[in-house]
């Protein structure tokens, strides 16, 4: 059976439904929280700022992003809450390749900082990010600090 292809959402906070919102949190609870048995403070003010990006199957949350502008959770700007509830069929890949483009035309970044769970290290090289950081512990989990810089060329086959 063919996979169906993924519907690409991408929203401000004032443009989000109560449903999708609902929903978007509900998504970021279940894995963040519950999967991964990880206590946080999830709404840290900065959903407000920020432009939420989501992919659906069937009306079905498959992953999910959001892009803060350069001073709300991080000093440059940066993407964060990434998840894919469907591993293994490229939806990781592609909400992280749409989160670049809306950083780039919504806000201009030539910079992207990410606190990446250590163990997806690979996953976010092969979509351009390199390793800036050590390890650290962040909610008991480690992280590292990984940075994307636009590089021309690849903006053009990407985004153009």
């Amino acid at each position: 059976m063919k996979q169906l292809e993924p519907i690409l959402h991408k929203k401000t906070f004032q443009e989000l439904t109560t449903d999708e919102l609902y929903e978007l949190l509900r998504v970021r609870s279940e894995v963040f929280v519950v999967e991964q048995n990880c206590v946080y403070q999830d709404m840290d003010g900065d959903d407000q700022k920020s432009i939420h990006l989501w992919l659906t199957v069937a009306d079905k949350i498959v992953a999910l992003a959001r892009v803060c502008p350069a001073g709300t959770h991080m000093k440059e700007i940066s993407i964060g809450r990434v998840i894919t509830t469907e591993r293994g069929k490229g939806y990781g890949k592609q909400i992280m390749l749409h989160a670049i483009e809306a950083a780039v035309k919504h806000f201009g970044a030539t910079l992207i900082d990410i606190e990446a769970q250590e163990y997806a290290k690979g996953f976010y090289e092969n979509v351009g990010f390199e390793q800036s950081s050590d390890t650290f512990m962040l909610d008991g989990i480690p992280h590292i600090k990984m940075t994307w810089t636009k590089n021309l060329a690849l903006d053009q086959l990407f985004f153009l």
